[in-house]
């Protein structure tokens, strides 16, 4: 998925008006006190070494991932052709071991997912307050500088952190799960699989296409955000000014909404059109004994379970666009802050 440009987030903005607020220029760049100058250096520098356990545990549940599937479609058989209850049963309990061992194993990543995101935010936290520490903002701009602190370390730096746990560890657990998915669909029957796979690739188009117009408007709205904080602290942008940047969030945030939910009701059409697909080439070939009734089911229920880490994913590449923006902010933020003579708002 494209992430956001400031050439992307400009196209949004009125004429003449810089990405960074009411001035022309684009806001600086680099990394200042010790900040890397881009999101994913923060995640390597903050984070590489939890990372590659982070990452064992992501394989680990995308494979599991499968043995419920197979699980269902051998207890269904058993039914079917009227097998020893003994081994159901015994079957039964297999499938509760797996799943305990693939909820524990999940719930273990994200614990860990979530105290590597806190432990980055403390450390985004610890450098916010050193910088403004440091700054010695003169007294007609401390109001401003106190309060541009304040946003960065509640609104600006959560998210970041947040995102930073999960920023390698999500597209690798839920792109592992619908690839583990998809195989062992292909291994129940290739031309079910195939169907299903047919009437998935419309979303490979429309789905990037949608996102990116989101991603650019989600963009321009976190530029806007921070303006309008910034306006509301100093006395720089009149009522106004606000005004207008909250009109152009409304009208941007409607949009997103427009976009979004289309793409949802896309998407779920694609869904059920590939249920309705295995429903009847499955009946088919069960009619014709060419498969077991307990492979339909599986089928089925194997599609089912790739609705999820593909919507996940795609909130992820949409999550991934505004924390960029948010980090940018926060860079910029704590170069004008240090800088001997800037501005010390979102200027």
């Amino acid at each position: 998925m494209p992430s956001i440009s400031d050439s992307a987030v400009r196209r949004y903005l009125p004429r003449g008006q810089g990405v960074a607020g009411e001035q022309s220029a684009d806001p600086p760049r680099g990394g200042p006190v010790g900040l890397p100058d881009s999101l994913l250096r923060y995640v390597i520098a903050a984070s590489l070494v939890h990372q590659l356990p982070l990452i064992a545990l992501t394989v680990s549940v995308a494979l599991l991932e499968v043995v419920p599937l197979e699980l269902q479609r051998r207890i269904i058989n058993d039914l079917v052709k009227q097998r020893p209850f003994a081994a159901i049963l015994t079957l039964c309990a297999i499938y509760a071991g797996a799943v305990l061992v693939q909820g524990s194993t999940k719930l273990a990543l994200n614990i860990y997912r979530g105290w590597i995101g806190e432990r980055s935010a403390r450390d985004l936290r610890r450098h916010v307050c050193a910088v403004t520490a440091a700054a010695g903002a003169p007294a007609a701009t401390a109001a401003e500088a106190n309060g541009t602190s304040v946003a960065m370390i509640v609104a600006e730096v959560d998210p970041i952190g947040g995102f930073i746990g999960s920023s390698l560890s999500e597209p690798l657990l839920q792109a592992g799960i619908l690839a583990s998915v998809i195989a062992y669909l292909v291994h129940l029957d290739r031309w079910m699989g195939a169907a299903a796979l047919v009437l998935f690739l419309p979303q490979l188009v429309f789905v990037p296409l949608m996102q990116h117009a989101i991603n650019r408007r989600i963009g321009a709205r976190v530029w806007l955000l921070r303006q309008i904080g910034a306006g509301v602290i100093g006395p720089r942008s009149g009522a106004a000014a606000n005004s207008a940047r909250i009109e152009r969030v409304f009208r941007f945030n409607m949009r997103v909404y427009q976009i979004k939910f289309t793409m949802n009701f896309l998407m779920n059409l694609c869904s059920h059109a590939q249920i309705i697909a295995a429903l009847l080439l499955g009946g088919w070939w069960v009619l014709q004994n060419q498969l077991e009734i307990g492979g339909v089911v599986a089928f089925i229920s194997g599609l089912g379970r790739l609705n999820d880490p593909w919507g996940d994913l795609v909130n992820y590449f949409r999550e991934i666009s505004a924390t960029r923006v948010k980090y940018r902010l926060l860079t910029d933020g704590l170069a004008g802050l240090t800088a001997p003579g800037a501005p010390t708002g979102a200027g």
